[in-house]
């Protein structure tokens, strides 16, 4: 039995997202999000499931406020559901909207709970997207002012932002796979709206600069890992062009000031091309505090002619998979973290998502999830690795703080700590939940 055991200094939180689980969605002056459009377009979402209940946090968040509190982490990470602020996107500001949040934070900070505040969790505001969404650059303008605005308003009560979370599921999963809202299928709007979030985190880290020079700003974008099949060179190419769409294609950018040539040549064989402009590049490679790694999930792969954009496909090789289908794969967390620090520099990281989907249901009082508690400890191995081997880790957030609605999987896939009855929306603590307090108060755990 091996104790692994946590810097002093290492922080610990857990995460939410504002459409998964405020409901509400017709209250305090709250205009529609591109996700109320497409949760309630048959066939996009499992069972017809919406967000306009959810968790129902907008009127419960302090009985949430107090379960956090138990939990006794440091950190609660949630996010701002623009149109609650600006209803039609722009312009006109819902003053309900404001009160909600500085209600929310509030409670936090009374608890002694530091926020953090992702800006852009997937919810645009729908008359946005009735313009264009983020294929108009006329957004990039919106999102800034809606960003300052956000850093005026909580400027001294906020002191860590996220511009965008997971950037490659809101321009490709979104626009090129269809799978999440607004649901298009087209490459070229694709790149377009990627390169058009990446120049929106640029301005509004230039924003935050102007307003609160005391603030942290970064951004967390989503990672995986492919491990070659092979050492073939066909096999490790795949994969290194596999990892580069969701990491160098959104972190070049940021920290190098260009695209990864590679990819971008992928893109230009199937007729989409990256349109910059001016001052594009310098926008977004703004200097940011500190870096938000999601990851969930990875595995092996190998080369395989015509599979998809990069002519890669994953093989399975037996590992265990999580409820939702996941390869559960710790070692590419830690091969994602040693990566991005000798690729990316010495960067301050916090893991701003991680966590498994397991179905377990109540009984008796109680939620036993021993197969989360698995993966949070596997994780939390493959973490303390990347600790050791000098990786700049600052912190680490859970997902999630509640079971809620997972998005297109609707209601049937459950991530939470803390089990939610969609019907009474009573909240019950799993033992992942006891097992994780146990664990940060103490900074360290056993392994078997």
């Amino acid at each position: 039995m091996a104790i692994i055991k946590f810097p002093n200094q290492m922080r610990w939180g857990v995460a939410t997202a504002s459409y998964q689980i405020e409901g509400a969605v017709n209250e305090g002056g709250r205009g529609k999000s591109i996700w109320d459009t497409f949760s309630k377009t048959p066939g996009k979402v499992l069972n017809g499931d919406h967000g306009d209940v959810a968790c129902d946090s907008y009127h419960r968040y302090q009985e949430d406020v107090d379960i956090i509190s138990d939990l006794g982490v440091d950190f609660y990470r949630f996010s701002i559901s623009w149109p609650r602020i600006f209803p039609n996107g722009t312009d006109e500001v819902s003053q309900a909207g404001l009160d909600y949040y500085h209600r929310l934070v509030d409670a936090l900070l009374e608890k002694g709970i530091e926020p953090m505040c992702t800006l852009y969790h997937w919810d645009l505001p729908q008359a946005l997207q009735d313009k264009g969404g983020w294929e108009n650059r006329e957004t990039i303008q919106a999102f800034t002012a809606y960003a300052a605005l956000m850093f005026k308003e909580f400027k001294g009560k906020i002191n860590y932002w996220i511009t965008f979370n997971e950037p490659w599921c809101a321009s490709f999963l979104s626009n090129y796979y269809g799978k999440h809202a607004p649901g298009n299928t087209d490459l070229q709007i694709a790149v377009n709206v990627a390169h058009h979030m990446n120049v929106a985190h640029g301005k509004a880290v230039m924003a935050l600069r102007e307003i609160d020079e005391e603030a942290n700003i970064g951004f967390a974008p989503n990672t995986e890992w492919n491990e070659p099949y092979s050492n073939t060179p066909e096999d490790i190419k795949a994969c290194e062009l596999a990892n580069g769409f969701f990491i160098d294609w959104f972190f070049d950018p940021v920290f190098k000031g260009h695209y990864p040539e590679a990819i971008v040549e992928i893109f230009r064989k199937n007729n989409a091309f990256l349109h910059l402009e001016d001052g594009d590049m310098e926008i977004i490679s703004q200097p940011i505090d500190f870096l938000g790694v999601n990851y969930y999930t990875g595995g092996v792969a190998r080369y395989q002619e015509n599979a998809g954009l990069f002519e890669t496909e994953r093989v399975d090789t037996g590992r265990q998979k999580t409820d939702i289908g996941w390869d559960i794969y710790p070692e590419g967390f830690y091969n994602v973290l040693t990566h991005i620090s000798n690729t990316y520099g010495d960067i301050p990281i916090y893991i701003t998502e991680n966590g498994s989907c397991y179905n377990d249901e109540p009984h008796n009082g109680r939620v036993v999830d021993e197969k989360r508690i698995d993966y949070l400890k596997r994780h939390l191995v493959a973490l303390n690795r990347a600790i050791k081997s000098g990786v700049n880790i600052k912190g680490y957030i859970a997902w999630s703080l509640l079971d809620n609605f997972e998005w297109a999987e609707g209601y049937s896939m459950r991530f939470g700590l803390v089990h939610v009855d969609y019907r009474s929306l009573k909240r019950t603590k799993k033992e992942s939940f006891y097992w994780y307090k146990h664990m940060l108060n103490n900074n360290f755990f056993e392994t078997n």
